[in-house]
């Protein structure tokens, strides 16, 4: 054997034949393939001369198959489902990489974000894991982590600083309606004050109003500072957030500060990565993420 392929038919007459089948129609077969109902046929019918067997036969309303037909239809389907599969092994599959963060790093900053890293890298299928709960590199294949604390975080991990905690207090335009932004704690009692699970109230109240955070205060609580700031932009009260995840927020008119006053959380945002895991996708993320806590930075203080 010299190990050569025997007379292979017309490609096209092939796929035409398969589709056909299929839909067990010309009509049907020739608007899939975006030609016309009698290129259709005549390819079926010069397959057939070429085989030498009929494979339809040609009823008023469709077509059927005959014994010989629904033989080879079972081959052709197969060879084009190796084709198809061996066409996809060659192309480049996208690079997957997971990300965790906490909920709310995750929706006010990264998400917005995400265009512009797919647009650039569009090779890289990033995967985000939004929890509270802190995810294992290992245990629940987490390539790079965003953590609010402060390091070492662990043997063996390479951190670097995002942006650091800087609270203030921010709400909706149309909450204040024209009044003056309160300056006081009596002030301050007219307005419902929207809290997280940092409860981060009686600690600004006492450095930026002047005095204690009162048992009187109207207030609404949720475990996700995310939650609190939706609420705060549609109009329910102020709140207090890290001033990086409000920026666009404030820049587009939702939300505006009330007062000058901010406070320093007792931790900040760092990127946390395996420091011997080397990958260039994992490299590239750090940089983009870096690059764009960056240039936060810079707007902020411009």
């Amino acid at each position: 054997m010299n190990g050569s392929l025997g007379k292979i038919p017309s490609l096209n007459g092939l796929k035409a034949f398969e589709v056909a089948a299929r839909h067990r129609s010309f009509r049907l077969a020739a608007e899939e393939l975006g030609v016309t109902q009698g290129a259709v046929a005549q390819q079926v019918r010069g397959l057939e001369a070429e085989l030498g067997v009929k494979l339809f036969e040609r009823m008023p309303r469709s077509l059927v198959l005959t014994g010989e037909g629904r033989a080879y239809i079972a081959d052709i389907r197969r060879a084009f489902e190796i084709i198809a599969q061996s066409t996809g092994d060659l192309r480049p599959q996208p690079v997957k990489l997971t990300i965790s963060t906490t909920p709310t790093f995750a929706s006010k900053w990264l998400i917005p974000r995400l265009p512009d890293f797919t647009a650039r890298h569009p090779d890289l299928d990033l995967h985000i894991l939004a929890t509270e709960r802190m995810s294992g590199f290992q245990s629940d294949g987490v390539d790079l982590a965003v953590r609010y604390g402060r390091p070492p975080f662990g043997p063996g991990l390479a951190t670097e600083l995002l942006f650091e905690q800087d609270i203030i207090a921010v709400c909706s335009p149309a909450l204040l309606s024209g009044r003056k932004p309160p300056t006081t704690t009596e002030e301050l009692a007219d307005y419902a004050l929207l809290h997280d699970a940092h409860n981060s109230w009686p600690e600004f109240i006492e450095r930026h109003f002047g005095g204690t955070a009162q048992a009187f205060y109207k207030g609404i609580s949720f475990n996700q500072t995310s939650h609190a700031i939706e609420a705060a932009i549609a109009g329910q009260g102020i709140v207090l957030a890290n001033r990086d995840f409000v920026a666009s927020d404030m820049a587009e008119g939702r939300l505006i500060q009330v007062g000058q006053g901010a406070l320093s959380g007792p931790m900040d945002f760092y990127l946390v990565w395996p420091r011997y895991r080397k990958s260039t996708a994992v490299e590239t993320v750090i940089g983009w993420i870096s690059d764009e806590a960056k240039r936060s930075r810079y707007v902020k203080h411009a």
